[in-house]
């Protein structure tokens, strides 16, 4: 029946969020504090935590065939998250942080995760396995993009500040917290594993079965796994606004926003479809 299949799938989606917010980003961010992280590689982290669901939803995706929906969850995806950040910081008050150079040149990168795909639609592009080398490229410039752009306006750490800093991660990043935060990480790694192959039995049935749109199914899966990236680009504001210092959280977020958006795009769609290439 296609409304137990639905509810089904809400059911295994929403486990997903549910498990990415409470137990995968948690573990994360406190691995990342007790490192004494500075806020961008706090939002590198959680962006690479908060995609998680969209790794899994389009790899199940890929493997049962549903490539389309996988596509349609990545757009959906990066466009909803890049709203919802846009959301959080002017709910902050926060925008006005966002005159920072370096925060203009990754929003000019984000808007870039959601105009490429589009123009692939547009011009009947195929998400196929010759795309990948481009997309491993994409990412790489990206990054080299970013990287520098923080490097160029964002420097302000001293070399002494910067020995004390190395001084204090070798401190509080001790084996023992190491230990404790990999084992909880594959554990919480084996469980979203089991939740996301539950939910492609789902997928399939939906879209063979009950002949559901691969877009209908991709937007949908898009506004699911969406949810961890609005709780992390609150949370961020909100943890450095209570210590008087509302850049950083500006910093985090837009981190985080732009890490899960080119992981999506340039890193997860590609294994979408190497997998659908492999399993078709």
């Amino acid at each position: 029946m296609v409304v137990w299949e639905f509810i089904k799938f809400i059911f295994f989606s929403g486990l997903i969020v549910i498990i990415s917010k409470y137990a995968l980003v948690p573990v994360l961010r406190k691995l990342a504090e007790s490192l004494n992280l500075k806020p961008k590689t706090v939002g590198n982290i959680a962006g690479i935590a908060t995609s998680v669901p969209e790794l899994l939803t389009v790899s199940f995706s890929a493997v049962t065939g549903l490539v389309s929906a996988s596509a349609y969850n990545i757009i959906s995806s990066n466009i909803i998250n890049t709203v919802q950040y846009l959301f959080a910081v002017f709910m902050n008050k926060n925008q006005k942080h966002l005159q920072n150079r370096a925060l203009r040149i990754d929003l000019i990168l984000v808007a870039l995760t959601i105009i490429i795909p589009i123009a692939m639609l547009a011009f009947h592009m195929e998400f196929s396995i010759s795309i990948v080398p481009i997309f491993v490229l994409l990412f790489l410039l990206f990054y080299f993009m970013n990287h520098n752009a923080h490097k160029l306006y964002l420097n302000k750490v001293t070399g002494e500040e910067k020995k004390i800093e190395e001084e204090e991660k070798w401190v509080r990043g001790k084996k023992k917290v190491m230990i404790k935060y990999t084992i909880l990480l594959l554990i919480i790694s084996i469980l979203l594993y089991f939740v996301g192959n539950l939910l492609s039995d789902t997928l399939e049935s939906l879209c063979v079965q009950f002949q559901i749109p691969q877009l209908v199914i991709g937007v949908l899966l898009g506004f699911i796994t969406s949810i961890p990236e609005l709780i992390t680009f609150f949370e961020a504001q909100k943890h450095h606004k209570e210590q008087e210092n509302g850049e950083d959280g500006v910093i985090e977020a837009t981190s985080n926003l732009l890490t899960s958006n080119i992981l999506n795009l340039f890193v997860i769609q590609s294994i979408g479809i190497l997998l659908f290439s492999i399993f078709r």
